[in-house]
């Protein structure tokens, strides 16, 4: 069984993202990049399926400019057996890039894709649910615990109040929570032998695509700052504060 996962290139998750002064969009001038954390639950994933003998062989993607082999070696360095990387300058929308991802899983005919849940820089949460429409292939989203066995896959999901057990037939798209597993920690000399491996590489424009590009990014903000707090001598000066200030009590 091959499996493929789909991973993206991150502001590292404990960097605080500050917003360009123009305000045209995050700037990531010398920050830290990482892979998404959920997708490095997804590669985390594929590896211990492939250790217990169900996966033979684990292909990983990811879409963007030359600087995000990075990723794709991080992802070689854990444990996977190939890496594509399909080149484009431009930042694409979650229905493009499951687009893109269509092409790819059709190229390589995976029986399992995997995928974050979400991505921690525009928290969509839409690739994954778009990519199984467009492959109409069953979808397991949000899982945290994955079982597979005689060509069908038995999805712990995480939903509001509690989880929810579904048995989805291969091939098909699963998304990944964190609670899935603990990603596995990199040794360095793994990552000195993934600078060796080489990386596919696949321009967008081979893939004969028509992407459109329906959202239009304007502008970006950083959320407002929270005010400072305000020390009181006891409830009954709170009770007033509340009523009269903030009105929040009657």
């Amino acid at each position: 069984m091959k499996a493929l996962v789909a991973i993206k290139r991150v502001v590292d998750y404990n960097i605080q993202v500050r917003v360009k002064a123009d305000g045209s969009d995050v700037d990531i001038e010398g920050v830290k990049m990482g892979v998404n954390p959920f997708d490095e639950n997804a590669i985390e994933e594929a590896i211990r399926l492939k250790e217990k003998g169900i996966v033979t062989e684990i292909v990983a993607v990811t879409i963007g400019a030359a600087t995000h082999q990075d990723i794709l070696r991080h992802a070689l360095a854990m444990g996977v057996d190939r890496v594509t990387l399909v080149e484009t300058a431009n930042s694409l929308a979650p229905l493009a890039v499951a687009k893109v991802l269509k092409a790819v899983v059709e190229r390589e005919q995976p029986a399992l894709i995997l995928l974050g849940k979400q991505a921690i820089d525009d928290d969509a949460g839409q690739t994954g649910q778009m990519l199984a429409a467009l492959l109409n292939l069953p979808q397991a989203t949000y899982a945290s615990q994955i079982t597979i066995a005689e060509n069908q896959a038995t999805v712990v999901r995480e939903i509001d109040g509690g989880t929810q057990t579904l048995s989805v037939s291969l091939p098909a798209v699963i998304t990944a929570d964190l609670r899935l597993n603990e990603p596995r920690y990199v040794k360095l000399p793994n990552l000195m032998m993934a600078r060796k491996k080489p990386i596919e590489t696949l321009p967008l424009d081979s893939l004969n695509l028509s992407l459109t590009h329906s959202v239009q990014q304007l502008k970006v903000a950083a959320p407002p700052e929270r005010p400072a707090g305000v020390m009181v001598k006891d409830v009954n000066e709170l009770l007033s504060k509340l009523r009269t200030h903030e009105g929040l009590l009657p």
